[in-house]
């Protein structure tokens, strides 16, 4: 009786954890299958095509809106990383009450409403008079990807050892020289995480955007909503597809599994050639 209850037990969780798995990526999976429809309406399937992915990269205005998308994602995500990093660095340095107070401050635009923050910068560039255009919105993005930045960093600086920093001093190093060999080997986990996830959150915005950006200028997330309006094109479908793919396969890079390789211990714990 035992083993039954068991065995129904498994088989309720298998179920949950498939159902899960079912909303998840049921929504994902019919964006992909409505990019190879024929048919522009979706409620009618009119056959298979690769139609759509041939005029999504002659179509100029989305093409222009995935540019002006990445280029903010990266430029944001590689300021916001080496401003993170720099105040991770400083922060490190604080006495404990002072660091708690600013890491607390820290993280309130991360659990405010996107609203507010794009309504409060929104002012702030009018207050200085600033032109809404790719400038206002590059400084939005950067400035709420920093705390995403301090977020992944800070935990690994809470870890770092610092004698073997000053060890290297004591020998001889410069103190740049000394952070590139050593400090930054050690945190450079946390910086690609929060360089990874600044990019993430900078390609998936839209509410900071729409309020911080200026007219004859669109980022996928605003040219998106402007076409529900008259509806959204196939092409969008494919772009989507495309996005999703190089994602998952990235991810699948990422996470492979490693090699069995035999390796021997390491008695060395940390070595600096000083040059």
């Amino acid at each position: 009786m035992t083993n039954r209850r068991h065995h129904a037990s498994d088989i309720l969780k298998k179920i949950y954890i498939i159902l899960i798995f079912v909303f998840l990526y049921a929504p994902i999976l019919t964006l992909i299958i409505l990019s190879f429809n024929r048919s522009k309406t979706r409620a009618k399937w009119g056959g298979f095509t690769f139609k759509w992915y041939g005029s999504l990269f002659t179509n100029r205005d989305i093409m222009q809106a995935l540019y002006t998308t990445l280029l903010i994602a990266l430029l944001s995500s590689a300021i916001a990383t080496v401003i993170g990093v720099c105040a991770c660095l400083g922060l490190n340095k604080m006495k404990s009450s002072s660091r708690s107070v600013i890491l607390g401050v820290t993280n309130i635009p991360m659990l405010n409403a996107d609203i507010v923050t794009g309504i409060s910068l929104m002012l702030l560039f009018l207050s200085f008079g600033m032109r809404f255009g790719f400038g206002t919105i590059l400084l939005s993005h950067i400035t709420f990807n920093i705390p995403y930045v301090i977020l992944s960093v800070m935990p690994r600086m809470k870890n770092l050892n610092l004698s073997v920093y000053e060890a290297a001093l004591d020998l001889g190093a410069s103190g740049p020289y000394a952070f590139f060999k050593v400090v930054l080997p050690e945190l450079l986990p946390g910086i690609l995480s929060g360089f990874l996830l600044a990019f993430t959150m900078s390609l998936d915005d839209f509410i900071i955007t729409h309020f911080t950006k200026g007219a004859g200028i669109d980022t996928l997330s605003t040219k998106i909503y402007t076409e529900v309006k008259k509806g959204i094109k196939p092409e969008m479908y494919a772009l989507s597809t495309i996005i999703f793919v190089t994602v998952l396969i990235l991810l699948l890079l990422i996470n492979r599994p490693e090699k069995d390789s035999k390796q021997e211990p390491n008695t060395n714990t940390s070595t600096v050639v000083i040059p």
